[in-house]
């Protein structure tokens, strides 16, 4: 293992407080779950608010290209906060694989605007891929006809239906172009989701221009790249769902009363706490190393992001069951928030890759044989 320092700076630390501030105050769980009555005004206000106002839609971009210059720690820190509040917004897809696969093109070249616009809070992106794509898979692309015209389609894409631009993978030349599209070309279909907070799109392009960006000698790399950083921070929004649900219930055990006696003073919701609150902790240092490395460029980012997926995925599923269970009747109610919470980490435990997937990624990276079958 890399010996990287994985504690809180004052910067991350003073970073956390803003965000979590900014969120308690416009993005109450009773104003998020309107967005499972179709009510998504929430939405755009507060994505304004995260992406202009405390500027972190650029947390990833050069201060030389238009950004804040700062790194995947930062992001991180970001995410997790989302992942506490469940935050209907589309940091992860535009901020995090949406700009790393613009960064790979080099400054000077056709990307620039666009990213710096990124950046700037001003427009937002999506690539065109099933969310579930992860970052060994192989890459489905569009199809481009000899005038440029793309045409094909994509389903269950999540951050389409907040962008304006939409960057779409092209097979071409025995390669993988990417190319930037203008969303309102493109017919782009709201899928009801399980995580209605991080709503899919089916998306399809008939015979619409767009301009490439990359060419196919770099777009599957770029596009690879982008999985990877959204796999690796991925786990810190799983990180902070966990944290939410394992400190809400501790709260509620505290001091909901039955048979005369505190809930949370019984043996065995002591023992169920205990391993929730250290597999919770776990997660931490995996979803911490996983953004530290990929901070650094570091050789172990890709082992890191298939340990943490692999982990945190699973945790967050857990901690969102456990949170669910232990608060009781109110927790199978709509108005608790609790549902918020398993239903982001339902869905993101395939986003990026399912854990058995990056399991296997994992063995494969470190030379670890499949078992020989029984019999």
């Amino acid at each position: 293992m890399s010996d990287l320092n994985l504690l809180y700076t004052d910067v991350e630390d003073d970073l956390r407080s803003s965000v979590r501030d900014l969120l308690a105050a416009r993005s109450e769980a009773s104003t998020v779950v309107g967005v499972y009555d179709g009510d998504r005004s929430v939405v755009d206000p507060l994505w304004r608010a995260l992406a202009g106002d405390l500027g972190l839609a650029g947390l990833l971009v050069p201060e030389e290209r238009g950004g804040a210059g700062a790194s995947a720690r930062e992001a991180a820190v970001v995410l997790e906060e989302l992942g506490r509040a469940a935050a209907p917004v589309p940091f992860l897809t535009s901020s995090v694989v949406a700009t790393t696969v613009l960064l790979a093109a080099g400054p000077g070249g056709p990307a620039d605007e666009l990213l710096a616009g990124l950046a700037a809070g001003e427009r937002t992106a999506a690539l065109v891929l099933p969310l579930s794509v992860g970052p060994g898979d192989e890459v489905p692309g569009l199809t481009v006809d000899g005038d440029g015209r793309i045409s094909g389609s994509a389903r269950s894409v999540a951050g389409a239906l907040e962008a304006d631009v939409l960057l779409v993978p092209v097979t071409s030349g025995g390669g993988t172009a990417v190319h930037a599209v203008p969303a309102a070309d493109a017919r782009i279909e709201p899928v009801v989701s399980l995580d209605m907070t991080r709503q899919l799109a089916d998306v399809t392009l008939d015979g619409i221009s767009g301009q490439e960006l990359l060419g196919a000698d770099a777009g599957g790399e770029a596009i690879r790249g982008g999985l990877d950083m959204g796999a690796a921070l991925l786990a810190s929004e799983q990180l902070g769902v966990a944290q939410w649900c394992l400190t809400t219930t501790i709260a509620y055990l505290k001091d909901r009363r039955q048979f005369g006696r505190v809930v949370g003073g019984y043996q065995a919701i002591k023992h169920r706490l205990a391993d929730l609150y250290a597999a919770v902790e776990s997660a931490a240092a995996a979803a911490r190393y996983a953004a530290a490395t990929a901070a650094e460029g570091d050789p172990d980012s890709a082992v890191a992001t298939a340990v943490a997926q692999s982990f945190c995925s699973d945790v967050a599923v857990k901690a969102a069951e456990e949170a669910v269970q232990l608060h009781g009747g109110i927790g199978m109610t709509w108005e608790h928030p609790a549902h918020l919470y398993l239903k982001r980490a339902k869905a993101d435990q395939i986003a990026f890759g399912t854990p058995g997937a990056h399991r296997a990624r994992l063995a494969d990276m470190v030379d670890l044989p499949a078992p020989a079958p029984v019999g």
